[in-house]
Order: structure tokens, then sequence, then C-alpha cells
């Protein structure tokens, strides 16, 4: 069969699936807005391409490309090759995991900057093909954190509380579900006596502040801003759960299979673009004889975030609580493999999803990373394995 019939088939799977489990599948922006997409809304699939259509969501894990595209370096990138012609960069800002599946399967956009539940659910409903990670993006960055007045000073006083998710079979509601079964506690619709909630981040930081739930398990930098406002306390730093080295994947870049495949020059530069982005953070966040960031590089980065941030969302976070937050943030352009099956099968067990009776499932087939190994060897870096 032929991939785009393949494509247009598992896109109308995950259109039933989204509708049926979600009365709307857009959830608004990290601090309340509600914008669905910005940029063009063609659904025109055309093999050698003259753009690039990048979907990504207005948060501090999908960094670099909110950097990338406010300050022109993505541009610079993609079009200092006189052979390749003048590539047109559109950027589609999405709210959802569903919703930026949704636009990546109806060709509204080529690649996408998402989350690990996104590249699950896109990989089971089209039977592994139509959509390719291509690189890693972001590691870390979320947390367990709980009120200083709740009561709660260790696992065990976890009973009888009431947290709150960003969005019900998320990354960060997988975890929390899962960490509450690991320690011996179960929600109340499971026979426990822990409540869940599901709110948008904004009604999670309002309710958070009133004392209408005790924790919640959210990504950055809603942990730094509830640690600040809310003066709440980091019970878990994900990280912790991922041994040895504390990486587990948030982010990465995913793209159609048809246009990775008509148009690999387009994607190279991309990936240039990206890794050479992913460095510059990472420099900005070295540390100086191993012990403190140089104050004038985290004001660097800080700036051009909230720059990027401001032009799509007209919002922008103090310096203090970027800073904090970028602290508990690995960025990477390793995909970060292993932790993917992890967290398909954690999702699994909770019922979220269906690996059937071979429930070791292997993701591998969704990777192609042969591009970005060209573009790392090109700079000198070590290749992903």
């Amino acid at each position: 069969m032929d991939s785009r019939v393949k494509l247009g088939i598992s896109f109308a799977i995950i259109v039933a699936v989204i509708i049926s489990s979600n009365s709307s599948f857009n959830w608004s922006f990290l601090l309340g807005q509600d914008n669905n997409t910005t940029g063009s809304t063609s659904k025109s699939v055309n093999a050698k391409a003259d753009s690039l259509k990048i979907g990504y969501f207005p948060n501090l894990n999908h960094a670099q490309v909110i950097i990338g595209l406010n300050n022109g370096d993505y541009d610079k990138v993609m079009n200092n090759d006189k052979n390749l012609g003048n590539i047109s960069l559109k950027g589609f800002v999405f709210t959802s995991g569903p919703s930026a599946i949704e636009a990546l399967y109806g060709g509204q956009i080529d690649v996408a900057y998402v989350g690990p539940n996104p590249i699950i659910n896109g990989y089971i409903l089209s039977g592994g093909e139509g959509l390719s990670v291509i690189s890693g993006a972001s590691s870390g960055g979320a947390s367990f954190i709980v009120r200083n007045d709740s009561g709660i000073e260790s696992v065990s006083d976890l009973g009888g509380k009431k947290f709150a998710s960003p969005q019900l079979g998320n990354t960060q509601d997988v975890a929390l579900r899962k960490f509450l079964i690991d320690n011996g506690f179960n929600t109340v619709e499971n026979g426990g006596n822990v409540t869940i909630v599901v709110a948008k981040p904004a009604d999670i930081i309002t309710s958070f502040l009133n004392k209408e739930i005790d924790g919640a398990w959210v990504p950055e930098p809603v942990v730094a801003i509830l640690k600040q406002q809310g003066n709440g306390n980091i019970l878990v730093d994900e990280r912790e759960l991922w041994p040895p080295e504390g990486k587990f994947v948030t982010a990465n870049i995913l793209a159609r299979t048809d246009y990775l495949e008509d148009n690999p020059e387009i994607i190279k530069k991309l990936l240039d673009a990206h890794i050479n982005e992913t460095i510059w953070i990472n420099e900005k966040l070295s540390k100086t004889n191993d012990t403190e960031i140089n104050e004038k590089n985290i004001q660097e980065l800080t700036a051009a975030f909230n720059e990027g941030l401001n032009k799509i969302t007209g919002k922008a976070f103090p310096e203090d609580q970027l800073r904090d937050a970028l602290s508990r943030i690995d960025f990477t352009y390793d995909p970060l493999l292993t932790s993917l099956n992890q967290i398909a099968e954690d999702a699994n067990d909770l019922g979220y999803i269906n690996l059937g009776s071979n429930r070791d499932i292997d993701l591998s087939s969704v990777y192609d990373l042969g591009l970005l190994n060209e573009v790392l060897k090109n700079k000198g870096l070590s290749p992903i394995q």
C-alpha cells in the first residue's frame, strides 16, 4: 500500500480516537491563552517542497525552536545553501499533542516538536508508519511539587490527598499515577484514597495558590512558578526516577515520513539549526569552574527565550523563574529511545494504550536518525547509536 494512502488511513483513525476521547483536543497555552495554531493551514502535501512548516508548543522544553525561529538562526541555516533554493520557514504554535499529531497527519505541518505520548499514540495508531522521530530535543523538566503546608513531608504522607496533572494520559499524568502505584497508593476510582484532577496549567497554579489541591506533577516552568509564588516544595524531581543519569525524553522532533523521504536536504538543514541552538543553550547553561553559571550567559538565554515566547503568546516569565526551571532541564539532540519504551509500558499498565499481547513494545522503528548522524558527523560530533 502506498505510504500516502496509509498516512490518510492512519489520520482518519487518529481523528476518530481524538474526537471520541476528547470533547476538545486543544488545551490552553501554559498561562491560559487559548489559541490553536498560527500560520498557514494549507493541507497540501508536496514533494520537493519550497517550505518547511514546523509545529511546536510555547513550552520551555521547546526552547531551541522558540529561540531559533524568533532570532532568525533557523532561517539563516536553512537558506545558506544556494543549491537548495529559498526555503520558507513557517511556525505553527500548538497547545496539545493530539492537535499537533492531527496536523502532521493532515499535512498542515511537516515536522513537530512533541512529547513522548503523542509519539507513542501516533506509532500505535499508524502501525509504525507515517511518522518518524528524527532528533531529540529535551530531557527532564518535570517534578512532583507539593504545598509546604499540605502535611506532606515524605512519600508516606500521600494518602487522602488531592493532586493535579495537566492532561489525562499525558506524560506527567502517567508519571504521577505510576509513582502512586509504585509506592502503595491508588486513586479513589480504583479503590484507593488519592484524588487526581486534570486541569490546565494555569488552573493548576490557581488551585495550588488557593489550597484547593495538595500538589501537582507538572512540567517546567510551572514547577518554578509554584515554588516561587506558592512556596511549594519539590517532593520528587522526576530525574531521580530515571537512573543512572536521570535522562528521560520530554521532547523529540517528529517528521512526516513522506516529507522526510522527499526533502532530506531540508530536514538536514533543520537538524543543523536545531543542533546549533542546542549547543548554544548548553553553552549558556554551562558552569564556570563547575560551581556556578555565568550571570551574563543566563541573562542572554532567558532574554532570548522570553523574546520568542512573548512574540507568540504575549507573555514572558520573570528571569528568576526561568533560571530555576532551566536548572532541571537538559537540552539534547539524543532522542533517548530507551525511556520512550518505558513510558509506553507505563501507559499500557495504566490502561491508556493497548500494546496487545506483546507488552514488551519496541519503538525503534519509529526512529530515523540517519540524517541526524550525518549532520553530527559533519560537525565532528559523536553519532547517536
